[in-house]
This record gives structure tokens, C-alpha cells and sequence, in this order.
């Protein structure tokens, strides 16, 4: 299920960056399965598009994990993607996150707190209350948004950027992600994905100086629509 050009869903492009909707199961950029990245297909998207010859310039500003869906930015030029980067690391672009969990957390709204040590072997990061050596401190905020039968659907904000946080940080409260085996729910999606979804991003356009807002649309299943 990977994106070609004619899926690419462009949420918002000028000439210094290019925004859309990452489809679960589709990689940011480049690793070691050599499956062809999202950069990749945006690369030969603008290629077409603007009859560009030669190398078509594309850095990658943020990741997203490979089953999860939603908006990833990427900048269009090397000047655009030094001032995106120093704006992500001074928090200045903001990120909203959907996911829909099983066993609603106690709290309808709340902050985390943790502390995450990540396992290179197994890709996966541990949630500690306590700072143990190696770890660094992971804070989201989140709340409700809405209750179905079996799940809930929380909005996330992150306060900092970890491996793995959103997925380490709810499967600590025991909330895991839905599909999220990894992170102890009891079974895959069919599809492989996981209802961990990029919903909007807010930012100052590093150019232009506008404020740049775009929301991603939500994956196609009936879990999710029952969440609109």
C-alpha cells in the first residue's frame, strides 16, 4: 500500500517546501528495507510538474514512523530546510497528533512525563517515571476528544520530539495505540498501519513570514470516520 505520484496527497507547496498527507505504511525517507521513500515520489512529483532537468533538491525537516499516517513537511530548498530545522528544534512548529486508543486513560486531559531509553535491537523505546542512564525526558500533553465503544480518540501535542514517544508514552498509562503490537495492543491492523495519525501543523513560513496552517485528513476506515 505505497504511494505512487497519483496518491500523493499535496497538502500545501510553494516554492520553499512542499507539505502532505503520509500514507501508513509509507517511509519518510530512505532505510534499509530500500523500499522507494515518500522523498522519493515528491522528488519525481515536482520533477514532472515543473519540468525540472537534473537533480531535484528535497530535505527531509521531520519523520514519521513508517505505520504511522499524516502531514510530514519537507523543504524545497537548502535555505528553507536550515531555517525549518532550527525552527523545529527552537519549537516553533507546532504538531498535533490524533490517536485512538483502547482503555481510555484515567485523566481526560493530562501531561506525561517520562523519561525514554531506547532499545536500538528491537527499534523500540521504554518508558521510565524515573531518569535511568542513557534516558532523555519525554513530555506530551493530551486529552479526549471523543469516546466510542471500545476506544477513545485523544489529541496529542508533543513538547519534545523522542523515539517512539507518543507510542511509548500512551502503552505506559495503558492506553496503547490501536494496531500498536509493538507497544502491547492485543492485534495488528490488517493493513499493517496504526491509528496514530499527524493531524495539523502550525507554523511561520521561514521565507514568506506567513502562518502557514494545514490539517491532513484522516486514513479511510470506519474507526477513524467514526471519529469525525
Amino acid at each position: 500500500m505505497h504511494s505512487t505520484k497519483e496518491t500523493l496527497q499535496v497538502l500545501y507547496e510553494d516554492n520553499h517546501l512542499i507539505i502532505v498527507n503520509k500514507r501508513a505504511g509509507d517511509i519518510t525517507q530512505g532505510d534499509k528495507t530500500g523500499d522507494a521513500p515518500l522523498s522519493d515520489i515528491i522528488k519525481e512529483y515536482i520533477k514532472d510538474k515543473y519540468n525540472k532537468p537534473g537533480n531535484v533538491f528535497l530535505g527531509t525537516v521531520h519523520r514519521l514512523d513508517r505505520p504511522t499516517s499524516g502531514v510530514v513537511i519537507y523543504a524545497r530548498t537548502s535555505k528553507a530546510l536550515e531555517r525549518l530545522n532550527k525552527m523545529l528544534k527552537d519549537k516553533e512548529i507546532q504538531k498535533t497528533y490524533w490517536a485512538i486508543v483502547k482503555n481510555q486513560p484515567q485523566k481526560e486531559q493530562d501531561s506525561l512525563i517520562n523519561f525514554l531509553k531506547k532499545n536500538p535491537k528491537n527499534n523500540k523505546s521504554f518508558a521510565y517515571n524515573k531518569e535511568i542512564p542513557g534516558s532523555k525526558k519525554a513530555i506530551l500533553h493530551y486529552k479526549v476528544l471523543k469516546k466510542l465503544d471500545s476506544y477513545s480518540l485523544l489529541e496529542i501535542n508533543l513538547e519534545t520530539g523522542r523515539h517512539h514517544q507518543i507510542r511509548a508514552q500512551l502503552s505506559n498509562i495503558g492506553s496503547p495505540i490501536k494496531g500498536d503490537l509493538k507497544y502491547g495492543f492485543n492485534r495488528s491492523n490488517k493493513d499493517g498501519s496504526i491509528h496514530l495519525h499527524a493531524r495539523k501543523v502550525e507554523f511561520i513560513h521561514p521565507v514568506s513570514k506567513e502562518l502557514i496552517k494545514v490539517t491532513a485528513s484522516t486514513p479511510k476506515d470506519s474507526i477513524w470516520d467514526a471519529c469525525l
